[in-house]
């Protein structure tokens, strides 16, 4: 166990957690919604600090990071809990349930980046904001030896400890669930205002910041409403990059998966509004390819996870019109 870096000491040997917006009050022995933040004689504690479920080297498009190194392979990490309680989740086994784990430390994951070639270290799989104290410790060994860090979340931090972590984090995929607020506070167990300060404040601390909505049918598949996210993405940035994302059957939903057609569809509404746009897990290179939104010239070829750099200069930007298209360094 590690001591939690946020919280407050009230009462009666209650704390309350300040990491994210629930700021559960623990009483001695009481765990927090997350399943991993624990009061301990009137301290909190992370139980999964340094305990590791998933360690692989993954391609950065696979988090999906598109417009930020591409076409590298980075070592990807998580651990185990969440804040958010999503009927939908895709990693509920390490999200909501507790796996076995090894004990690794920082300065081993960030060896074991420099051994494999990686130039990054990604913190994702489950929900890392709740492995903050280990991410927080690794992300900034890792900024000291060179290597930058990616984080894929749900989005839901505190503004102090996202400005804290935003020092020593390089790239953000942040997943905007929907822009309905009953469906974030029914389905997700969270508030949509909260992802998208974050998604606002990361931007600002210059963090690059792809964004993931996945489409589920008949939750929050209303074009009226995306087209609101849409343009509010666009008011803070048109060259945010846009993961529309395919829903299939899983965990506790046993909803068909979203048909093509629908994810098409809202894929052209976006377009209208954001440079870059890309479907997943339609696996259509027509939906996951770059162009450049100036001159039209393919830039990024993409099948699969099958990566070129057709069109691209080596720092980043379009061959043809010299268009910045990616941060490479």
């Amino acid at each position: 166990m590690k001591p939690a870096v946020y919280y407050d000491e009230l009462e009666g040997d209650i704390v309350e957690c300040l990491l994210c917006p629930h700021h559960c009050k623990l009483r001695h022995n009481q765990v927090g919604l997350c399943g991993v933040r624990k009061n301990v004689n009137g301290m909190l504690c992370s139980l999964n600090y340094g305990r590791v479920t998933s360690l692989a080297m993954d391609p950065i498009e696979k988090k999906p990071i598109f417009h930020f190194h591409c076409g590298e392979d980075i070592l990807s990490l998580g651990s185990w809990g969440c804040n958010f309680k999503c009927g939908f989740c895709q990693n509920w086994e390490i999200a909501h349930s507790k796996p076995a784990t090894k004990l690794i430390s920082p300065d081993q994951i960030v060896n074991m980046a420099v051994s494999n070639g990686s130039r990054g270290i990604a913190y994702t799989y489950n929900e890392p904001v709740v492995w903050f104290e280990f991410m927080l410790d690794t992300s900034r060994l890792a900024t000291k030896e060179g290597l930058y860090n990616v984080v894929v979340t749900n989005g839901y931090i505190e503004e102090e400890p996202l400005n804290l972590l935003a020092q020593s984090v390089h790239a953000m995929n942040i997943d905007l669930k929907g822009f309905n607020d009953e469906f974030y506070l029914k389905e997700c167990g969270g508030k949509k205002r909260v992802v998208m300060r974050t998604i606002e404040k990361a931007l600002a601390k210059n963090v690059h910041v792809e964004v993931t909505t996945l489409i589920i049918p008949g939750k929050n598949d209303d074009l009226e409403e995306l087209e609101e996210e849409f343009k509010w993405l666009a008011s803070l940035d048109k060259d945010i990059p846009l993961h529309i994302s395919r829903y299939f059957p899983h965990y506790k939903y046993d909803l068909p998966p979203t048909p093509v057609e629908k994810l098409v569809e809202i894929y052209e509404l976006a377009r209208a509004y954001l440079n870059f746009v890309y479907l997943g897990n339609v696996w259509d290179p027509k939906y996951e390819s770059t162009y450049c939104p100036d001159c039209g010239n393919l830039v990024i070829k993409r099948e699969g996870y099958h990566v070129t750099l057709v069109g691209m200069t080596e720092d980043g930007r379009c061959t043809k019109c010299g268009r910045k298209i990616a941060k490479m360094y």
